[in-house]
């Protein structure tokens, strides 16, 4: 099975959004200013390039931009991730009460 390339993922949801409101690097960096982030250009550049932020600052840059419903579009996920369903065992009322003597 092919390994999704996270880092890939997270860029390009970055830059998609930033493109689809038409909004630069030095824009980001003044509007994350206004949110009490210090970012400066070439790292936010570096940051966004790489693709190797953490969620606090994709959180910091959808806040900035107005992004207030965020549906990422990932391309292919090959699995899906779920809790396994676990079975819990009941305890009948007589066994709690004589456990609690």
């Amino acid at each position: 099975m092919e390994q999704l390339d996270w880092n890939e993922q997270a860029k390009r949801l970055l830059k998609s959004e930033l493109v689809r409101r038409g909004i630069s690097n030095d824009e980001l960096v003044s509007r994350l200013e206004n949110i009490g982030v210090e970012e400066t250009k070439a790292s936010v550049e570096s940051k966004i390039s790489r693709g190797t932020f953490s969620a606090a600052f994709l959180l910091q840059c959808l806040n900035a931009i107005g992004c207030k419903n965020f549906v990422p579009e990932v391309e292919t996920f090959e699995f899906m991730v779920a809790e396994p369903r676990v079975g819990y065992k009941t305890i009948s009322k007589s066994k709690q009460k004589k456990s609690r003597k």
